[in-house]
């Protein structure tokens, strides 16, 4: 599964932005000659479409209220952990993301199968839901996304 996390760190450092993201088979080819392994590749894949299929329901969605208060299921818990969760709550609380994007995030983490999900899988979900969007969070939040600051790639 960490594997599956690098390929989509690479995608967000290789793409600008999702458009200029071959088509599955092509970069299927090219992430295999990057050295990533088919299985890792498909399940990397597999979670995109999932983002994918995810952002088309979220246009279904009724709007949160500002002052809604997000209950997380044990379940939820279960995978993101307090850490996440706190950070969550911290992006939320600084404007960086809203409540479906909050949704989507939790949906993909879930996505993962991991318990529990580690801080740093959860900033590259949350990167690359921004990524998908075409948008880019401002700089010191994008620092705060980012692991390891000097492999930062800015858009």
């Amino acid at each position: 599964m960490q594997r599956m996390f690098d390929i989509l760190m690479y995608l967000y450092e290789s793409y600008w932005h999702p458009e200029a993201c071959p088509e599955f088979g092509q970069l299927t080819r090219k992430l295999s000659a990057a050295g990533f392994e088919n299985e890792e590749i498909h399940e990397a894949l597999d979670w995109l479409r999932g983002l994918e299929s995810a952002m088309t329901g979220l246009q279904t969605q009724q709007p949160q209220k500002a002052q809604s208060i997000r209950l997380y299921a044990q379940q939820e818990i279960d995978c993101l952990g307090l850490e996440a969760i706190g950070y969550l709550n911290f992006l939320e609380s600084a404007g960086v993301l809203k409540p479906h994007l909050r949704e989507l995030t939790i949906e993909r983490a879930l996505a993962t199968g991991m318990q529990p999900l580690p801080l740093e899988h959860l900033k590259t979900i949350v990167l690359m839901i921004f990524w998908r969007l075409d948008e880019e969070p401002d700089a010191l939040i994008l620092d705060e996304l980012f692991v390891e600051t000097d492999d930062r790639v800015v858009h």
